[in-house]
């Protein structure tokens, strides 16, 4: 059982990786938005959609403004900043999962 616990999470972790690599950087907000949203909203499938992609769009915005005014003569990548943001939330979740 905990085999292949293990192998499915090195699946998912493998197939989420590959998404975002092709994607680029600001794909992980699509991983990312719809755990953040049902996390504020439950398991309410009418909302889970429709406020996933405000929680993204928003998450993308917030991103952007800080990657332009961190280092203000220069700019970070949006992609860079989702990434630091939501790579925490998803350790989170994983360790959460363990439990």
């Amino acid at each position: 059982m905990e085999k292949e616990r293990r192998l499915l999470l090195a699946a998912a972790v493998g197939i989420a990786a590959a998404s975002v690599s092709i994607s680029g950087g600001i794909g992980f907000v699509g991983l990312i938005a719809p755990h953040l949203t049902r996390r504020l909203v439950g398991n309410k499938h009418e909302y889970v959609i429709p406020i996933s992609a405000i929680v993204g769009a928003l998450l993308l915005l917030v991103a952007d403004t800080i990657g332009r005014g961190i280092m203000q003569p220069s700019e970070i990548p949006a992609g860079i900043v989702v990434a630091v943001i939501g790579s925490p939330y998803f350790l989170y979740l994983l360790a959460k999962l363990k439990d």
